[in-house]
């Protein structure tokens, strides 16, 4: 099984949350899941749900502050093996070319 799923921590602060939201991307590292970064949050993926939520959950813990807010979106695929960057393909596949600006 495949579980695919987004991931958005930070404190809720004015100015910078790139250290923590650095420290929670750092924490990743711990778990047995693959991840990639991008502008809106971290996708992540993992072998099962619990391997998910862990890791999640570390990331959330990693970041300090009075407040903390956190966002996790899940695609669980029980049926079928998947990954982050098939899904990508079948949309470029789609397009007929890679899914980002032309410009």
């Amino acid at each position: 099984m495949t579980v695919i799923a987004l991931l958005s921590v930070a404190p809720v602060i004015e100015g910078s949350m790139a250290s923590e939201v650095a420290a929670a991307v750092d924490e990743l590292e711990n778990y047995d899941v693959k991840y990639e970064t991008n502008p809106m949050g971290t996708v992540i993926e993992a072998e099962s749900t619990d391997e998910l939520f862990a890791a999640a959950q570390a990331a959330h813990d990693a970041v300090d502050g009075d407040r903390v807010s956190t966002v996790l979106k899940i695609d669980d695929k029980r049926t079928r093996e998947t990954s982050a960057a098939t899904k990508v393909e079948s949309v470029a596949d789609e397009l007929g070319r890679e899914p980002t600006s032309q410009r």
